[in-house]
């Protein structure tokens, strides 16, 4: 599903040449294999990369250098030679499902329209198949009986409900979760990670979770540790 290959991102601060600008190091020779299936937390303190990983594992940001294969898709060559902006887009949207720590719903649609919206980006898809598709996947997160609600009618937890759903309707191969739990309390957070763990035994979705929470991690399959930019534990 992912392999990743000698990964460096390095970002340039303070200017745009070698000379005046000063290079920020955030990964340093990242390599790892996921299987397809796998459920694994991404875990480091502040600064260690794993939001920079995060976002070049979602297609998000590029990597400086290194290689990146997603589910049989070359991202980006050993060589520096990286997939176009437009393909990046498409595969975002095919192949990725992306659950952030802020909900990122738009509060004038209902929650259904907010599930349609990756089905309309992909384009081509009868208005009755984007609906009836949303509906099924509100049902499979418990939310049923909310189609027709707007997020600041519901609960935090059910609005990150929705932003799975939302995740998981054009059926990706991959859901990226970003401390999905961190504006949620304790007992509704683990409701949460519950929610995914099932999909992903039901569904055999590869899960990969960035967190802070030893207690997330303990549920995950395995664990891969960031400090400054290099794996320390895989």
């Amino acid at each position: 599903m992912i392999a990743v290959q000698e990964l460096t991102k390095t970002y340039r601060l303070g200017g745009g040449d070698k000379e005046h600008g000063v290079e920020v190091p955030a990964l340093r020779g990242v390599s790892f294999r996921i299987e397809s299936g796998q459920v694994v937390a991404i875990m480091g303190q502040s600064g260690s990369g794993k939001s920079t990983l995060m976002n070049v594992l979602g297609c998000l940001d590029l990597p400086t250098s290194g290689q990146y294969i997603l589910d049989g898709t070359h991202i980006a060559g050993t060589h520096g030679e990286t997939v176009g902006e437009d393909e990046l887009a498409t595969i975002r949207n095919q192949k990725i499902g992306f659950v952030f720590q802020q909900f990122n719903l738009l509060p004038r649609m209902t929650i259904r329209r907010n599930v349609e919206l990756p089905l309309t980006y992909n384009g081509g898809k009868p208005q009755k198949e984007t609906q009836q598709r949303a509906e099924s996947i509100l049902k499979a997160v418990g939310l049923g009986d909310r189609m027709n609600h707007r997020p600041t009618e519901l609960s935090g937890g059910q609005q990150q409900r929705v932003a799975i759903a939302r995740a998981l309707v054009n059926e990706p191969a991959l859901i990226l979760a970003d401390e999905p739990t961190g504006n949620l309390d304790s007992h509704t957070g683990a409701e949460i990670i519950n929610l995914l763990l099932g999909l992903n035994r039901e569904r055999g979705l590869t899960l990969v979770i960035v967190t802070h929470d030893p207690a997330i991690a303990a549920n995950a399959g395995r664990v891969i540790r960031l400090k400054d930019g290099i794996l320390v534990d895989r």
